[in-house]
């Protein structure tokens, strides 16, 4: 059962699309695969194609800096900055926010492209998964109609390695929806109206993550 802090998070969600409630559990069952990897000292690594492409370095965006909460870097760190050089070091202290590490690997221009060129189109986020994917990661694949070919191999080499999967699809959920750990179906068929929930789904995990990492009361 999620902490009142949280759970304030999937009602707001909820009540402003009220459509997600038929796949409330699987919102919630996916955000504590994630707050377990990080606690565990794990990674987020996300893909997705054109939209969900997007949608990948958008989440990722939101959990590498502040998304509404002050995440100020810790007081010995903020010193050993200033140690080294008293003038940037300030600076840095102050400017400096705290991340949930996630890479979005749909974001590496030239190793992407060098690799579909000279290997597979099709193998490029395994790649990039078989690089940086550990055991305490989680690989968030984002697919509307949960069959993209690069995801479905990506996903291979993440179990692999022992990683969990997240699947963000579609109401058919396609392949992806058989081998994810969590498969969370936005309740539409056509994509554009799919990658309308995603948004509202991706931006409620983010808050929750960093409300329960980074809020002042946190104990």
């Amino acid at each position: 059962m999620l902490e009142e802090k949280l759970q304030k998070h999937i009602d707001l969600l909820i009540k402003r699309y009220p459509k997600l409630e038929s796949i409330k559990q699987s919102i919630v069952d996916a955000y504590i695969v994630m707050q377990e990897c990080y606690q565990k000292g794990g990674k987020l690594l996300v893909a997705g194609n054109g939209g969900s492409a997007a949608d990948a370095e958008h989440i990722v965006g939101e959990l590498m800096k502040r998304f509404k909460l002050p995440r100020t870097v810790d007081k010995d760190f903020a010193n050993k900055l200033q140690a080294i050089d008293s003038v940037r070091g300030e600076k840095l202290a102050h400017n400096l926010e705290k991340s949930l590490p996630a890479i979005a690997l749909v974001a590496h221009e030239a190793l992407s492209t060098a690799y579909i060129n000279d290997v597979d189109g099709e193998g490029v986020f395994a790649q990039q998964l078989f690089g940086y994917g550990k055991d305490n990661d989680v690989f968030l694949a984002i697919s509307t109609s949960g069959n993209s070919k690069n995801i479905m191999n990506a996903t291979v080499v993440a179990r692999a390695l022992g990683m969990k999967v997240i699947g963000l699809t579609g109401a058919k959920g396609g392949e992806l929806s058989t081998v994810s750990d969590v498969t969370v179906k936005a309740p539409e068929t056509e994509t554009y109206m799919i990658q309308e929930y995603h948004l509202p789904i991706y931006h409620c995990w983010c808050m929750m993550l960093e409300d329960f990492f980074f809020s002042l009361n946190k104990q």
